[in-house]
């Protein structure tokens, strides 16, 4: 296998409780997924990123683990898993699980011994402060919501960089590290391809604990704390005694992460394989995402973001949407632009960037946010913590409202649409979060044989990104972006010796003609029925995208 073999590969990542059910209880399971390989198979995928799916209380959809040797039984069992493991590495597809080593859950055998004796072993696995005044340590405020410490019975308090039932942990504590290694090295044993890392910029903490002045005297965010100086030290131990001796397959969110230390993380010898690069992840604050500013604006980002990735050596996860954020359609495109050609443009847009796409599940299908009603249809917990702050301090309620219709992680997290049947053939009882209203338009079920929907253009894109003819243009070739173009056409270059691709992406809903300097050899990739040339130009339909090979 090639060192750097994920370069050539498309992933795909599932969010097990939304993704299929067999054992009729409303949420996803192993067996699911199980039921499903020849459908990610034939979309062309070579892995599959498994959300958490360890033993938790599910306070945050199982990023808070209570044991990280066993799988949560609502999925299966650890035989369950292992069969996944193998019957997908049958078919090609490796496995990629989540890991979460930031935080745990309260429920933690290790956090719940520490809370019991503050002179166990345990007690220094986490991070416990005592104050004279009996008031938090400082002024840090959780990424969920008010303050990031939490007082225990006998007075101590903890630190959690995220909901309170999640304590962080003490990664000063070389005993602790090396529990965390071993339980790395265990799942790595069982056939795992790799990890997607959970939070990992959160691990090194200020350990002065002092507070922070704010202008408003509000609380001071803990994320303002990531990439924390000497974090480096744990992530290259932590990469050299466990998955660096694997040539496993490893990506980090790792948001904070400036430029300067994009080398440390997803260089030559970086502390993991990729990160994500969110720098034009989405396009808040836009008023009209459809504005010629607004698309330029994006534009740029994106191109700046990756000129930048690539001058430096680097590697990076490609990204449209995720369990942690709105559908791709919403994010990017008004509602009146919303259709099956301009999300084929938008997935064309990213996927032949340098760097490894990403396919959300649903992605493929199209699918949009959900419709939520009142706080009591959400089950996001940072959602309610957000809705109580805002209550507490006499906040708009409607407005914050409005904005979690919007933006809510809740909306990628609805049961994926595989039919018209009830429930959207996820399962045969009610599901644990409610089906998207549009399931009966928007399915897999409708668009597998229909060669002009969304499904079938993306089994053309991860077609062409893994052809044995130019996925080492797409891997290893250069990156050109065509920085003085058209408005609303985004395009770029990919060249590697004597082969060119030019993707072109009319992200608008006119039609325009656009210069193109080279010769057109062939149309490798077209969301349009046809595309019409003259000599130097091509006349491009509304969010129409090609992929050009030219010379």
């Amino acid at each position: 296998m090639k060192q750097d073999w994920w370069k050539e590969a498309v992933v795909y990542q599932v969010y097990p409780q939304s993704f299929c059910d067999t054992n009729h209880d409303g949420i996803g399971d192993f067996n699911g997924i199980r039921s499903k390989l020849d459908y990610l198979k034939e979309l062309g995928v070579n892995l599959i990123w498994i959300n958490p799916c360890y033993q938790s209380p599910m306070v945050d959809n199982g990023y808070d683990i209570s044991d990280y040797y066993q799988v949560n039984p609502m999925f299966g069992t650890n035989e369950d898993l292992d069969a996944l493991i193998q019957e997908a590495k049958e078919k090609g597809i490796g496995v990629l699980l989540d890991l979460v080593v930031n935080d745990c859950s309260d429920e933690h055998p290790w956090f719940q011994k520490a809370v019991q004796d503050p002179e166990s072993e345990e007690a220094d696995y986490f991070i416990f402060k005592t104050t004279e005044d009996g008031q938090p340590p400082n002024n840090w405020r959780s990424n969920f919501g008010g303050p990031a410490w939490t007082q225990v019975p006998d007075g101590r308090w903890y630190l959690h960089t995220f909901d309170k039932r999640q304590p962080d942990f003490n990664w000063e504590n070389p005993d602790l590290r090396e529990k965390l290694y071993n339980m790395v090295n265990w799942w790595l044993d069982k056939g795992i391809a790799g990890f997607r890392v959970d939070a990992i910029t959160f691990i090194k903490k200020d350990l002065t604990f002092a507070s922070v002045p704010t202008p408003d005297g509000s609380l001071y965010q803990i994320e303002n704390y990531q990439n924390y100086p000497g974090i480096g030290e744990f992530l290259t131990e932590l990469r050299d005694r466990t998955y660096g001796k694997r040539n496993a397959m490893t990506v980090a969110e790792a948001v904070g992460v400036s430029m300067d230390y994009f080398p440390d993380y997803a260089g030559e010898n970086g502390y993991f394989s990729m990160i994500f690069d969110f720098n034009w992840y989405d396009m808040k604050g836009e008023a009209d995402k459809s504005s010629k500013e607004a698309v330029h604006r994006w534009r740029q980002k994106m191109f700046d973001s990756q000129e930048q990735i690539s001058s430096l050596g680097c590697w990076s996860g490609g990204v449209l949407e995720s369990h942690d954020e709105p559908r791709g359609i919403n994010k990017f495109l008004e509602p009146k632009d919303q259709s099956r050609t301009s999300a084929a443009c938008l997935g064309t847009i990213y996927f032949f960037l340098p760097g490894t796409p990403f396919i959300y599940q649903g992605q493929e299908l199209g699918m949009t946010n959900s419709v939520w009603n009142s706080i009591e249809d959400f089950k996001d917990v940072m959602v309610h913590n957000r809705y109580r702050e805002c209550v507490e301090n006499g906040g708009d309620t409607e407005a914050l409202l409005q904005e979690l219709r919007e933006y809510s992680r809740d909306n990628g997290r609805t049961p994926i649409q595989w039919d018209d049947s009830e429930y959207a053939g996820f399962s045969d009882t009610e599901p644990w979060i409610p089906v998207n209203p549009n399931y009966p338009q928007i399915n897999a079920a409708a668009q597998q044989g229909d060669p002009s929907s969304v499904l079938s253009y993306y089994k053309k894109l991860v077609a062409l990104r893994r052809d044995p003819k130019w996925k080492e243009v797409f891997s290893e070739g250069k990156f050109i972006p065509q920085r003085e173009a058209e408005d609303y056409l985004i395009a770029y270059r990919r060249v590697l010796e004597d082969k060119t691709a030019g993707i072109f992406c009319n992200f608008t809903g006119k039609a325009q003609t656009v210069r193109v300097s080279e010769e057109v050899e062939e149309i490798l990739l077209n969301n349009c029925d046809n595309l019409e040339q003259e000599a130097g130009t091509l006349t491009m339909a509304p969010y129409q995208a090609v992929v050009l090979s030219l010379k």
